[in-house]
């Protein structure tokens, strides 16, 4: 079966599925019907940028059926003024509800975060969810004692962090490293891949912003996802696949309270070439 067929009989021939082809796979010219190039099966990402793009649903591609495709419904998008006060609404949530997030409710939100984008399509990201208390207030130790190893190490670095005045706040009895968040959510990804970084940031980032409409909050666990980098204790304790590496963890869980206004922000610094 080739890599993807066009439905003569509703085809208006009008090339925009190879225009959008990032690879430039979808041999066309004009007034002929779109057609895989020679090398289409080795180069295609299955981005599904083609199917997507089809205003008449006639191409089909193997991997990706028009029917699994859902059409984009314009009264579900945001108009500007909507998706400004989004995302300025977000906030980093440090205080939860003591209750539990069902793991339905956490299911769906990393299912609306795999659409993020990636490098290639290659949607590197896994994920890590850890929803028990006793398991959270151990990674979050190893991460104090991260933070003496730094101490005695690194004592540049430790002081720069303040790591005197968090270990300070631990030993107090105040959760700072996981803010008594009910669930962490890591996402890894294979080590030597150069996208994996950036992949798994932008997956969490979609992920934060997701958890509102789920009535949830997100804070980026930056304490843990740096010990987790470098301290082979915590590394040994996640028991993430051979070859993975933590690349962000995100706190989440129910806001205890609710925030009423939009801070400011600076204003951005622009250099404009154009």
């Amino acid at each position: 079966m080739e890599l993807f067929t066009v439905n003569r009989e509703t085809c208006n021939r009008d090339g925009i599925c190879a225009a959008v082809c990032p690879y430039g796979i979808i041999a066309w010219s004009q007034g002929a019907y779109p057609a895989p190039a020679a090398d289409a099966e080795q180069l295609c990402i299955r981005c599904g940028h083609c199917v997507a793009v089809c205003p008449t649903g006639s191409l089909h591609h193997r991997d990706m059926p028009v029917a699994e495709c859902p059409p984009v419904r314009p009264e579900l998008r945001s108009d500007p003024e909507q998706c400004a006060h989004f995302i300025r609404s977000r906030r980093s949530i440090r205080v939860y509800r003591e209750r539990p997030v069902e793991r339905e409710t956490l299911a769906r939100l990393i299912d609306m975060a795999r659409y993020a984008p990636s490098g290639i399509n290659s949607q590197g990201a896994r994920w890590l969810v850890i929803g028990d208390r006793a398991e959270l207030r151990r990674l979050a130790g190893l991460v104090i004692d991260w933070m003496r190893w730094l101490q005695t190490g690194m004592p540049d670095v430790a002081e720069a962090m303040h790591v005197e005045r968090t270990i300070g706040r631990w030993q107090a009895g105040e959760d700072v490293i996981l803010r008594g968040a009910p669930v962490l959510i890591v996402a890894h990804a294979a080590k030597g891949n150069r996208m994996s970084p950036s992949t798994c940031t932008i997956a969490l980032a979609t992920l934060e912003l997701a958890a509102t409409s789920l009535g949830l909050g997100g804070c980026w666990a930056g304490y843990f996802n740096a010990a987790a980098a470098a301290f082979p204790p915590l590394q040994t304790a996640l028991g993430l696949p051979a070859g993975h590496q933590c690349f962000g963890a995100m706190m989440i869980g129910y806001p205890q309270f609710a925030y009423h206004r939009l801070p400011t922000r600076n204003p951005p610094v622009i250099d404009w070439r154009m």
